[in-house]
């Protein structure tokens, strides 16, 4: 079998067999095949696509490149959740304490983020000595004990889709669905859960601005999961303003604690409730959403979800006090309130720019090797179909330097849209996928 021949294959539209695909995975991961081969073959798969077959055999060879997690000590049904990404999404960090006081094991490996704002890891960083340095034995001990646990991802989980990634982001050709979905699902199969919920976002905060293409990939990936022989379900939900009001590590950390006490933010509130209900109901925990929006509901109500959030910082190393006192948490030295110039209603926030704000004030990572302030960020006052009259606060800034304050106030200015007419406002949940 020759690379050559491949390549030359998906160029003139054929359909590759599950051995070729094996094949070019299998020596890519070990450096047989050269980068400027696999590039042709990219994007030679750009042009002319992948059918349902090549893009399961690229998942699981992807998947199979490297670890797969053995989840079976671990009592009962483990569901996963995933989230394409977008501003303001602290959702793992109130779900998985809600899902697990349920009686859900939430065994879960996140990482960090690579722009506006830290991943799962970083912002749980925000509670002193929390750590997600685990062995494996560690890692199932505290699922079957505590009910969570979330450790960072290992080079040798779908080591392939890391290689090929880095590889298609530097030639022009992430942006395939087949190669978005199959990027995901090699993970999250990796991953070892038994069912799998994923939150497709779409709107300007989102990888799919367009609810159609997020529509395609979320059909895309839960065709993946079934095929793979997971149950698998996908949500689409609206990214077109923050999730929520606070943008930011530690400010995201606040909010989600809120929530765990009963006083979050509508839109997380629902979405919370909505991926929530389809874990319980995948973990056989629920026979439809009317209970699981119901054990969601006690859990909050009775205290135990909060509870379980603390048990899990506090066997992970962190304090499990700032979760009861989140003063304990990073907090900036400054708080700036910034004041609308208009009056009239908010018709759009460009949640995009939401997210570069926070990067400004240094939330997020422009490299690898930056370094976040978990501190700093922004809390929204405002948001879309809200009335505001001149000088009333849009948001609140947490800075740590005054000249970063003033380029993200500015900037935050530009991105909100103040207009004379109330706007539609879009519902959040914009679909769900099932089998």
């Amino acid at each position: 079998m020759r690379m050559y021949d491949i390549i030359m294959e998906k160029r003139n539209d054929g359909e590759l067999s599950k051995e070729e695909i094996d094949f070019f995975i299998e020596g890519y991961t070990k450096g047989d095949i050269p980068d400027y081969q696999v590039s042709a073959l990219m994007m030679a798969i750009y042009f002319r696509k992948m059918t349902d077959r090549e893009t399961l055999a690229l998942t699981m060879a992807m998947a199979n490149s490297g670890d797969m997690l053995d989840l079976s000590e671990i009592n009962g049904i483990k569901v996963d959740k995933h989230s394409t990404g977008g501003v303001g999404d602290k959702t793992s960090l109130a779900l998985t304490p809600m899902v697990a006081a349920c009686g859900i094991p939430v065994a879960k490996m996140s990482g960090r983020g690579l722009g506006h704002t830290g991943g799962t890891i970083d912002k749980l960083e925000s509670f002193p000595g929390f750590s997600t340095a685990l062995t494996r034995a560690q890692f199932i001990s505290n699922v079957n004990r505590v009910g969570i646990a979330i450790m960072g991802q290992t080079a040798d989980l779908a080591p392939a889709d890391k290689k090929l990634y880095a590889l298609r982001d530097v030639t022009a050709t992430v942006d395939n669905m087949s190669l978005i979905a199959s990027s995901i699902m090699s993970k999250k199969l990796a991953a070892g859960a038994d069912a799998i919920v994923l939150d497709v976002k779409t709107g300007s905060g989102a990888f799919m601005k367009a609810e159609a293409d997020a529509k395609a990939l979320a059909e895309e990936m839960v065709r993946l999961g079934w095929n793979a022989g997971r149950n698998t379900v996908a949500v689409i939900s609206d990214m077109d303003q923050p999730l929520g009001y606070a943008v930011g590590n530690a400010l995201e950390v606040k909010e989600a604690i809120e929530t765990l006490k009963g006083n979050g933010p509508e839109d997380f509130v629902e979405l919370c409730l909505t991926l929530g209900s389809r874990m319980l109901i995948a973990g056989g925990k629920a026979a439809d959403t009317e209970e699981a929006f119901r054990k969601l509901r006690e859990v909050i109500e009775d205290g135990s979800a909060l509870k379980k959030f603390a048990d899990f910082v506090e066997a992970q190393g962190g304090d499990p006090r700032a979760v009861y006192d989140t003063g304990l948490l990073p907090e900036a030295p400054i708080i700036h309130e910034v004041k609308s110039p208009a009056e009239g209603y908010i018709s759009h926030i460009a949640c995009d720019e939401v997210g570069i704000c926070s990067l400004i004030l240094g939330g997020g990572r422009e490299t690898k090797e930056s370094d976040i302030d978990l501190s700093v960020g922004i809390v929204l006052r405002k948001k879309v179909g809200d009335y505001v009259k001149k000088g009333d606060s849009l948001a609140v800034i947490h800075a740590n330097c005054a000249q970063k304050l003033a380029e993200a106030e500015k900037r935050y200015l530009n991105a909100c849209t103040i207009a004379a007419e109330e706007p539609v406002r879009r519902p959040l949940i914009r679909g769900i996928i099932t089998v």
